[in-house]
């Protein structure tokens, strides 16, 4: 599923035009991001899931075609982890 059909899908439930879901769907994704890249929060949205940040440490990597070895920096990584409800649903 991409967006557009996220779009599309919320569209004909709601009755509400596309132009105006779509600008609430990517101010939603956009406040998302600017919580986990700029402020460094994780976001608890209950029964869905968290979307955290997880720390990588620096760590040394080997190209085995090149015979070289790489020097990898620690950074950070976005993480999903599904609320319990979301699981059970799944099952």
């Amino acid at each position: 599923m991409t967006k557009a059909d996220i779009i599309n899908n919320i569209a004909e439930k709601t009755g509400l035009p596309k132009k105006d879901i779509a600008t609430t769907v990517e101010a939603f994704m956009d406040e998302i991001r600017t919580c986990m890249a700029e402020q460094k929060e994780s976001v608890f949205l209950r029964g869905f899931g968290t979307f955290t940040i997880k720390h990588r440490a620096k760590k040394t990597a080997r190209n085995i075609s090149k015979n070289t070895t790489l020097v990898i920096d620690e950074h950070d990584i976005p993480a999903f982890k599904p609320a319990k409800s979301f699981i059970e649903k799944m099952k």
